[in-house]
């Protein structure tokens, strides 16, 4: 076929694929270019997901009538004059595509008006192309009015979701343009019903309690990096990292609660939300995710903005020193100000409730932890939660959050110490107090190179599976920095004939001397394979090489079910005590629940 130039509809169609995905796209840059007009105000409207009508109206400085039909030009923007400028980008947008895209795909009607011009502009475009132009009375500002969107193109629209699925998006988008703009009052109409509206306050926590709710805003803890954070390279570079995390407490089942902005820009990036998650690692259970809200603020030059068509993605210039930046951050906010979960109770009406009648015909206490009000018969005490700043930043004797002086009582289903402190009564969890006794035992023995290991008095026969031996091949160092000693017998078996002290002592020693729970020769065995099995999972070597760690403390650790001296008990609390952080085990579950005197005291009557 021959060689030709494509009409310019096709073009634009073509190119309108790039920036136009969806109605949130549309929304996204119609939003954009009302923040980069300077509005305080800005105001959406949707019917049907978007698909039938997309509306924003803003307060901004306005398009002169004589550059209205220039703004739907491809390419033409007031934000950009020569290509040094790219180097820089302050504003949200700054391609001059957006208008002409939009226009291309759907029907576009435009109303415009300066503080310097009486009278506004309207234009309507189909196809791109401008089909009528008259002035109009209007207020200071525009309204982008979008219908029918993919009207022209119908296989772009069969391949759209559900009104609701596409008007969540849009929500989300506003929501998150609201979190990075406090100061800006954001209101979203979903088919004549109001869905959002933030206050414009400039109170990020204001635009928390709106999108998250009260109760989920109230366990968000600031983060306020300073001004010049010091990068990997030992230089100073001006990075700012403020918002606001969860506790600990406060925990999600996927990533989509992890918000990051760059200079206000929302962005999709991955080094941030891993350094994000590192920083609460050992502090949720596995397969938890927090909720952030950060944003980070560098010089323009450091950051390219114009890498994907819908300036989701950037790239840093220097990335490491902004990932331990945001790190630092975060770890430093959780170990110095994550708060212990208060416990309060109230009295529950006698009658039908939606957790369910009491069946004494009495009042049902409720207790609150962490806004979730429950019977105390189904009470889950939260505890204090801090995070692990071992990779970056020491945690000083200051930072440790320490526990209360506790006095040891006695042991409850073989699997709970009882001990009693000043705020109340506390219950810890044998098990994975021990595994966090281990765990840091474990990290300052590698971090040392002395991490004990005891001989098998004879050797173990493994057999293992050839992913197991490959596993075993590529991280036979990582093995023996935790203890073991394997070597080929031959065929597919090999001989077991050492592991860590951990894994073969007794209790007691494990208390006095660092040693762990017996275990029988098949137990280790299989502790061995499971490991290997970790090893071989795919992920980062040092995401598999933790899996490895932590599977090692888990089998190592006093079962639930032990029966334990008082003894014992008094010498795990007292080693729990010197732990940096005592109060969760390695997977992030806590290793003890606390019931306040004055819960108890409610409880029995005794106050109201």
């Amino acid at each position: 076929m021959p060689i030709k130039v494509l009409p310019a509809e096709v073009a634009a169609k073509i190119a309108a694929g790039e920036v136009v995905e969806r109605p949130a796209s549309v929304v996204k840059e119609l939003v954009e270019n009302a923040i980069d007009a300077g509005a305080t105000e800005i105001k959406i409207e949707i019917r049907q997901g978007g698909i039938r009508l997309m509306r924003v109206i803003d307060n901004g400085c306005g398009i002169p009538g004589d550059e209205v039909e220039l703004a739907f030009a491809r390419h033409s923007t007031g934000k950009l004059e020569s290509a040094s400028d790219l180097a820089r980008v302050s504003t949200l947008g700054f391609r001059g595509e957006a208008l002409a895209s939009i226009a291309a795909v759907a029907r576009v009607t435009l109303v415009s008006r300066t503080a310097q011009e009486s009278l506004g502009t309207q234009v309507k475009l189909e196809n791109g192309t401008v089909v009528q132009r008259e002035r109009k009375g209007c207020p200071q500002g525009t309204i982008v009015t979008v219908e029918n969107l993919f009207h022209n193109v119908p296989a772009r629209l069969k391949f759209l979701r559900r009104e609701s699925t596409e008007a969540g998006h849009i929500s989300q988008l506003v929501s998150r343009y609201a979190m990075a703009y406090p100061e800006l009052r954001f209101s979203l109409l979903t088919d004549g019903r109001l869905a959002f509206q933030s206050t414009g306050s400039g109170k990020l926590c204001d635009v928390l309690v709106k999108v998250y709710g009260l109760e989920a805003a109230r366990q968000m803890l600031p983060v306020e990096s300073g001004n010049r954070e010091r990068g990997t390279e030992g230089d100073q570079t001006p990075i700012r990292v403020h918002g606001y995390v969860s506790s600990p407490s406060l925990h999600r089942s996927n990533r989509r609660y992890l918000t990051f902005f760059v200079n206000r820009r929302w962005v999709q990036d991955r080094s941030l939300s891993y350094a994000t998650i590192e920083a609460y690692h050992t502090l949720l259970p596995t397969g938890r995710y927090p909720i952030v809200v950060l944003n980070v603020d560098l010089d323009p030059a450091e950051v390219d903005v114009n890498v994907h068509p819908t300036k989701r993605e950037v790239r840093f210039r220097r990335g490491n020193e902004v990932f331990a930046a945001v790190q630092k951050a975060v770890r430093r906010v959780l170990t110095e100000k994550a708060p212990l979960p208060t416990v309060t109770g109230r009295p529950h009406p006698v009658g039908p409730s939606a957790e369910g009648p009491s069946h004494w015909g009495q009042p049902r206490r409720l207790i609150g932890v962490g806004g979730e009000r429950r019977p105390l018969g189904q009470l889950a005490m939260e505890v204090q939660r801090t995070a692990e700043d071992a990779l970056t930043t020491p945690v000083t004797p200051q930072m440790r959050p320490k526990l209360p002086m506790l006095r040891v009582l006695g042991q409850l289903g073989q699997t709970y110490i009882i001990a009693e402190g000043p705020g109340g009564m506390y219950l810890i969890d044998q098990h994975t107090a021990h595994e966090r006794v281990l765990y840091e035992r474990f990290i300052a023995e590698r971090a040392h190179k002395a991490v004990v290991s005891q001989q098998l008095l004879s050797p173990l026969p493994l057999e293992l599976t050839p992913r197991q031996q490959a596993a075993m091949a590529e991280h036979l160092e990582t093995l023996a920095e935790l203890g073991f000693e394997i070597e080929p017998f031959g065929g597919e078996t090999y001989l077991l004939r050492a592991v860590p002290a951990a894994l073969e002592g007794g209790f007691s020693t494990t208390l006095r001397r660092g040693s762990g729970q017996s275990s029988g020769r098949g137990d280790i065995g299989q502790v061995v394979a499971e490991i290997l099995d970790e090893l071989a999972e795919g992920g980062t070597g040092e995401t598999r090489e933790e899996k490895a760690l932590i599977s090692v403390v888990c089998h190592s650790a006093v079962r639930a079910g032990q029966t334990l001296s008082l003894e014992e008990m008094r010498d795990l609390v007292r080693q729990l005590e010197e732990t940096s952080l005592p109060h969760t085990c390695p997977h992030g579950r806590p290793t003890m629940i606390h019931l306040s005197a004055e819960q108890l005291a409610r409880e029995f009557g005794r106050r109201r």
